[in-house]
């Protein structure tokens, strides 16, 4: 389930390096590493800029990007001392450390990751570092007819249709698109078809192609009668990434579960017991998903809530309560934030119930339509339940999803513990379209569960993988139903 890796290719420039010659500037060069297992693997390097304290690199780094993964980058400057590979062998200038996903997110439009170089000294060196996805996304519609074509059928008229061919590096034509038979007419009106323009002629729309005419059963030189009915009409074929770099920001709430059945969160029994020396799994899902979609927000303020609680003074039941207890402004710093907020929150609450999703996801969807106004692919909410049992409210929660698959809004679901999850299943929608208790259908699949209990022996990121794997699908289906563009896209 994991997303199509995209390459990004990334460019960096600095300015005010360390001079670390005596008698010239310093000589840098970038080398740039990724986090594997703990350990820094070096990718690549740049070209050495022969006495350039502000140096543009001309050597670009090329990256896989993957949404789903917290992708660590290391960007380390050296100063060239002589003719050796070896990075001890050259004075060290300075180093910045950061995710792809920051990098993407902040290079839309005329913006750069621009940020202060940790180096061994007062000076203020800086960097700055811009993404641009490497792939040809274009795609081109084709409208086209045919005119007074010539009769090829004793008894009757002809049944034409179109083949067209690119020219491949051996000379040789190969077949790329046939558009469907016209029966019985020599003035074929054929259907509007598109094809990706990297299939139509490897992305340049200075090569020539070849556009046969063809009968059915008959073959004929090609292109008399043949016209177009409009120009050719080239557009985009957005993806996830191009809407990153377009500056769309991921906005992020948490929802969680304080119902009874969670068990009293002083007992070590308790889903919500946080161990001195470790976690629990509301924690750890709150961490997983959490650490990767605060890159795609700004401010990384982010909306906490719980549910299925009594609450001081009055100790009355609440189903959408900010965890922070400050209604006005229920937002935390950051995943830690969260988690700090969650972890203060524990003791001064009564766990109850019922377990209702309705409440919240009727909460992020009233931001979420206020979205509905953009002109460009500007915001998208997702919005983390996290909870143990089964749900109460199923037919207010089923309309509430419904309702929700019209706006910029993703839904993931993880549950805790070891209960019966078969009605998170039936949100998912994997398996069948999810319906409103009116009978309206979900437009889109926007739900995804996962249940902790599959990953309690793997790998911490090995979660957020599963759970974040169909979310850029999800995002790019949206925008494109709604014909949105990138923001810097509708800028230029």
């Amino acid at each position: 389930l994991a997303t199509r890796a995209l390459t990004i290719l990334l460019s960096v420039c600095c300015g005010n390096l360390l001079d670390r010659d005596v008698t010239s500037k310093s000589d840098p060069f970038c080398v740039l590493f990724n986090e594997v297992d703990s350990n820094w693997v070096e990718i690549g390097r740049t070209e050495t800029a022969v006495n350039n304290l502000n140096p543009v690199f001309g050597v670009k780094f090329k990256v896989d990007y993957h949404f789903e993964e917290v992708q660590k980058l290391k960007f380390a400057l050296f100063d060239e001392d002589k003719c050796s590979s070896q990075l001890y062998e050259h004075d060290f200038l300075g180093e910045y450390i950061c995710t792809l996903g920051v990098v993407c997110y902040l290079s839309h439009g005329s913006y750069n990751l621009s940020c202060y170089v940790v180096q061994p000294s007062n000076s203020l060196s800086c960097m700055q570092i811009t993404a641009l996805e490497l792939s040809d996304n274009r795609i081109i519609t084709l409208t086209l007819c045919g005119r007074k074509l010539d009769k090829k059928d004793f008894f009757g008229k002809s049944d034409p249709y179109l083949e067209f061919h690119k020219q491949g590096d051996d000379g040789k034509w190969m077949l790329v698109h046939r558009t469907e038979v016209i029966k019985n007419t020599l003035d074929p009106v054929w259907k509007p078809f598109t094809v990706p323009l990297i299939s139509l002629c490897n992305g340049d729309v200075d090569r020539s192609i070849k556009v046969s005419k063809v009968y059915q059963h008959v073959h004929s030189s090609e292109g008399d009668g043949m016209k177009t009915e409009s120009p050719f009409r080239y557009s985009m074929d957005y993806t996830f990434l191009d809407y990153i770099l377009g500056g769309c920001q991921i906005m992020f709430t948490v929802g969680i579960d304080f119902t009874a059945s969670n068990g009293n969160p002083r007992e070590a029994s308790s889903l919500h017991y946080i161990n001195p020396l470790g976690s629990n799994e509301y924690l750890s899902a709150i961490l997983a998903v959490g650490q990767i979609i605060q890159d795609y927000d700004t401010d990384k303020m982010f909306p906490a809530l719980g549910f299925g609680a009594q609450l001081p003074p009055d100790w009355k039941v609440s189903h959408e309560f900010a965890i922070n207890f400050d209604p006005t402004n229920p937002f935390c710093q950051g995943v830690e934030g969260i988690a700090q907020a969650y972890s203060v929150c524990l003791p001064h609450i009564r766990f109850y119930g019922p377990t209702n999703f309705s409440p919240i996801i009727t909460h992020v969807a009233r931001f979420a339509t206020q979205a509905l106004q953009q002109e460009t692919a500007a915001q998208y909410f997702t919005l983390l339940i996290i909870t143990d049992g089964v749900i109460s409210d199923m037919d207010e929660t089923r309309h509430a999803i419904v309702q929700a698959a019209k706006l910029p809004m993703s839904i993931i679901i993880i549950g805790v513990g070891n209960a019966d999850f078969a009605a998170m299943e039936f949100l998912d929608g994997d398996s069948s379209v999810l319906r409103s208790y009116t009978g309206e259908e979900a437009v889109r699949d926007i739900v995804q569960f996962v249940p902790f209990r599959d990953f309690r022996n793997a790998p911490k990121e090995t979660l957020a993988k599963s759970v974040l794997a169909e979310l850029p699908q999800q995002v790019t289906q949206y925008f494109k139903q709604r014909n949105l563009s990138p923001s810097n896209t509708a800028s230029e």
